[in-house]
């Protein structure tokens, strides 16, 4: 299994929506990151021209992010998933991709710090982070065989910037 691990795009101002009073699960994109993540997503789909799963976290900004992506692959459904929920806990998401394993390409979409914890538990089984993913960064894991701590490789890391370059922003 390959699995395309993207981190949210730039979403409001934490503090600032705080004072909206609403969740911070409803904290939605800006309408510049859903911009640059629209031209992000466009790079993805050259280095990772088909995915099997689009899966999110039930928080408003991930949806929104995994949207876009489903967008630019033509891909009709985006699957809501509480493991990639912030705070979840990596066991509990590494069990969701357990269940997964059948599939060739798995994307998920999710929050810091979790997907970086989740990376370097995947990559060295380390609880040290030693991955940082920015807001609409991605990476591309893959799994010659069972998935758990320390069974993935790592085949690119890539900055937002880099995957709009590869669409040929400038």
């Amino acid at each position: 299994m390959r699995l395309l691990v993207v981190r949210h795009a730039i979403a409001e101002d934490r503090e600032a929506f705080a004072r909206s009073h609403q969740d911070d699960a409803a904290r939605p994109l800006t309408p510049d990151g859903r911009r640059k993540m629209a031209r992000a997503a466009l790079g993805l789909k050259l280095l990772v021209p088909e995915l099997d799963l689009l899966a999110a976290s039930p928080y408003k900004r991930a949806v929104e992010t995994a949207e876009i992506i489903a967008q630019a692959y033509g891909h009709e459904r985006v699957e809501r998933v509480p493991e990639l929920a912030p705070g979840a806990g990596i066991d509990r998401v590494i069990g969701w991709l357990t269940g997964q394993a059948a599939r060739n390409t798995v994307t998920i979409v999710g929050h810091e710090p979790d997907l970086s914890q989740l990376v370097c538990a995947l990559l060295a089984g380390s609880n040290r982070l030693f991955v940082e993913l920015r807001k609409g960064a991605a990476c591309l894991l893959e799994f010659p065989g069972a998935i758990g701590n320390a069974t993935a490789t790592l085949d690119w890391l890539l900055g937002p910037k880099h995957l709009r370059w590869l669409a040929g922003d400038e």
